[in-house]
């Protein structure tokens, strides 16, 4: 039996003299021996992050560049030792992305991706450019519930981005319609890692899923339909 708890550390703390036979996974004791007091690499690490997101709403550099600053500065500091950094990259994530961006590459010199588009263009971009946006939206969530976010947003960049130039239209609303509509996995436990963390624990079935993220995404939806085009105007 498994139960998800909320409360004060103290009262959890609590329930182990209460119930011998409770087990609780991250205990308030381990969690709290990673809580440090705030030190000048505190103050360095915030500035860090801010400098990055300066960097990167005022384009003054390009985001990976903003982003390998932010972070070098970090580890020569020692605000983040090296090998904890490294033992901390998510190597999945790395290879899987890596992989997947020869394969948007190969929906594009395949010509897979012009077919896809041409198709999404055909069928809703002669109705209205929301249309069509709506079209990469539901074909982006729909793929982001089985495939990382990550690699959905890959395959569906070079969709987006043709089906918009075919109509002379931007691209970045679309391209924005992809960033969100590819993290948009409420649907099923296995299109991203938190879903599937808290399956075992709350002891959710899949259908209970559904229940609560098609509200949701239907939600993300409509708002995504009115909100884009009015800030990144086609």
């Amino acid at each position: 039996m498994h139960l998800l708890l909320g409360g004060t550390w103290e009262r959890i703390e609590h329930l182990k003299s209460v119930y011998k036979n409770l087990v609780i996974s991250g205990s308030p004791e381990s969690m709290a021996k990673d809580v440090n007091k705030l030190t000048y690499k505190s103050y360095i690490s915030l500035t860090m992050l801010l400098l990055m997101i300066v960097l990167l709403v005022f384009k003054i550099v390009p985001g990976v560049i903003a982003a390998m600053v932010s972070a070098g500065v970090i580890l020569l500091t020692g605000c983040v030792p090296i090998a904890k950094a490294y033992k901390d990259i998510s190597w999945i994530s790395v290879v899987m992305i890596a992989a997947m961006i020869p394969m948007g590459i190969a929906l594009q010199k395949t010509g897979v991706a012009e077919l896809a588009a041409n198709s999404l263009v055909s069928n809703l971009g002669s109705i209205h450019p929301i249309a069509l946006l709506g079209g990469i939206f539901l074909l982006t969530t729909g793929f982001s519930q089985t495939i990382n976010n990550s690699a959905t947003a890959v395959l569906m960049a070079p969709i987006a981005i043709i089906a918009a130039t075919s109509l002379n239209l931007s691209p970045e609303p679309f391209m924005i319609v992809v960033a969100i509509s590819a993290s948009t996995a409420f649907l099923t436990p296995v299109g991203t890692t938190t879903n599937a963390m808290v399956m075992a624990a709350g002891d959710y079935k899949f259908m209970d899923y559904v229940k609560v993220g098609a509200p949701l995404l239907l939600l993300f939806f409509i708002i995504s339909l009115i909100l884009v085009p009015f800030i990144w105007p086609f």
